[in-house]
């Protein structure tokens, strides 16, 4: 038997929901409610492109020049994206995950970092992949297995499924007040701008249209229950609803301009984060983890079904 390039694939269900999860970067490669796409997948046969449904970790987005100092040692990190001269979205994409529990409707994955050349730093992690009647939860907890404080930030990257062709027909809503700025030749942080009165306010939801994005987000409007929403309504007028918990401060939406076709803007990069852009050196989010300490946070989707007319 050919082995995916994703490795092993664990199977979780609820009802009409499916996922997989893998074991190469412990994402998520799939998920499905009956026969629309929730998340956009990639093939069994294919390797991930676009970091689809990988998480990033110890830390999401860019780094710039792949060095940060952290209690007064410098560190270098190998550049990831060397034609920007960028780190970029941690250590774990490529690894070996193993899952430590499977049920019908859940699956906890794991896996340990080491200590390496530019994050000598020990930190075991797991994520809790889980479906019920309210759609997909996702829970990330990494605990500091070493003797020395770490530095430490999460992301995710699923992609919302706009339920067939391109996200230019889809309607967004992202209860954003503020954009981080970038620089157009290495992406990497500028300041903040409010969104109001400018292409970049989709608190309203409305036409995503031809608009290319690459930005994270935030200042969320959350409910009392804490959570903030991201909303895809694609032209089959499902929506696809994205929440992250308070621990993640943070949304990166990401219209998929930069893949190769035919994967070019078939879905919506939808990356909850714990910590801002080049948080290593800017220290925006960053959480320090002393030995023995743990950091959680938690996300989820769900499809709804078609608005009336």
């Amino acid at each position: 038997m050919t082995i995916p390039p994703s490795g092993e694939q664990f199977a979780i269900s609820c009802g009409r929901q499916h996922a997989t999860v893998v074991e190469v970067g412990g994402g998520i490669r799939a998920y499905d409610d009956g026969d629309r796409a929730v998340l956009d997948p990639y093939d069994i046969d294919a390797m991930c492109d676009g970091a689809h449904g990988a998480p990033l970790i110890p830390w999401p987005n860019r780094l710039r020049d792949g060095q940060y100092t952290f209690d007064g040692t410098n560190h270098q990190v190998p550049l990831s994206e060397p034609e920007k001269r960028n780190a970029i979205h941690g250590f774990l994409r490529w690894r070996s995950w193993q899952a430590v529990e499977h049920s019908t409707d859940r699956v906890v994955m794991a896996t340990r970092l080491y200590p390496q050349k530019g994050y000598p730093f020990a930190l075991a992690v797991q994520m809790e992949y889980a479906l019920d009647e309210e759609g997909l939860h996702v829970t990330t907890t990494a605990h500091n297995i070493g003797d020395a404080a770490l530095p430490y930030g999460n992301g995710q990257h699923p992609y919302l499924s706009p339920g067939g062709g391109l996200i230019d027909s889809c309607t967004l809503e992202v209860p954003a007040a503020t954009r981080i700025t970038t620089d157009s030749e290495r992406q990497l942080p500028t300041g903040t701008e409010a969104v109001e009165g400018t292409d970049f306010d989709f608190r309203i939801p409305r036409l995503l249209g031809e608009q290319a994005i690459d930005y994270a987000f935030t200042d969320l409007e959350r409910g009392p229950d804490g959570r903030a929403w991201v909303r895809l309504t694609g032209g089959d007028r499902c929506t696809v609803e994205l929440w992250v918990d308070c621990n993640y401060p943070i949304v990166e939406i990401f219209t998929a301009d930069t893949l190769a076709e035919p994967r070019r803007r078939r879905g919506l990069g939808t990356e909850p984060m714990t910590c801002a852009p080049n948080a290593f050196q800017s220290g925006h989010g960053l959480v320090r983890l002393e030995p023995g300490e743990s950091h959680t946070a938690s996300w989820g989707v769900r499809l709804q079904p078609k608005t009336r007319s």
